[in-house]
């Protein structure tokens, strides 16, 4: 389950295509913590549908509008921050037989190479860092949009990205097949052009 992190939270808050007018060069932003979530889904025992999710993370995009692929965005939070909705399920996530989380363990995601594949969508391939494992992660990704955020008055810029994770990659395969090693992720992301 620690795969489903990340994967981040993160990667997707890069560019893609010609949706707003071209700089010289990558910019800065900022992710807006309040608006960034990461969903994750998984099969239980065949019977239901097991979800969490991670919010309030922060991240770094360095967002270049005229060439996407040369965007790039590193995302970092504690494994700990994860929000299950119950807590003896997140007792348990939080327990040997899954994460074996510390205080201060973090899940952490950078971007190694950005593909366009569309006006707003692209693969991002990154590192995603879990439970001491670091493996090569490949987001689908879109561009939502790229406008003056109505309220604060500067660039804003939204995306969305999924991948689908094995826990058993980052050695969280406890209970597979029973409960899936599959795990889906939804990535949805806000950021601000930084000051």
């Amino acid at each position: 389950m620690k795969s489903v992190i990340t994967a981040a939270a993160l990667g997707t808050a890069l560019g893609f295509a010609s949706v707003a007018p071209a700089f010289a060069e990558a910019e800065a932003y900022v992710l807006d913590s309040s608006h960034s979530q990461i969903i994750f889904s998984y099969n239980h025992l065949g019977y239901s549908t097991g979800y969490g999710m991670f919010s309030g993370f922060a991240g770094e995009i360095q967002f270049d509008q005229a060439d996407p692929a040369q965007s790039s965005v590193s995302v970092s939070f504690p494994v700990m921050s994860m929000l299950t909705g119950w807590e003896a399920r997140f007792g348990h996530f939080m327990s040997p037989d899954f994460f074996d989380a510390k205080e201060d363990e973090m899940v952490r995601f950078t971007s190694t190479s950005i593909e366009v594949t569309g006006e707003t969508t692209a693969k991002i391939t990154g590192d995603l860092e879990l439970n001491g494992v670091t493996k090569s992660v490949v987001l689908d990704a879109k561009l939502n949009q790229v406008a003056d955020h109505p309220m604060e008055g500067k660039p804003w810029a939204g995306f969305d990205a999924t991948v689908e994770l094995l826990r058993s990659d980052f050695g969280l395969g406890a209970f597979a097949p029973f409960v899936s090693d599959e795990v889906q992720v939804q990535i949805s992301i806000e950021a601000m052009k930084a000051d």
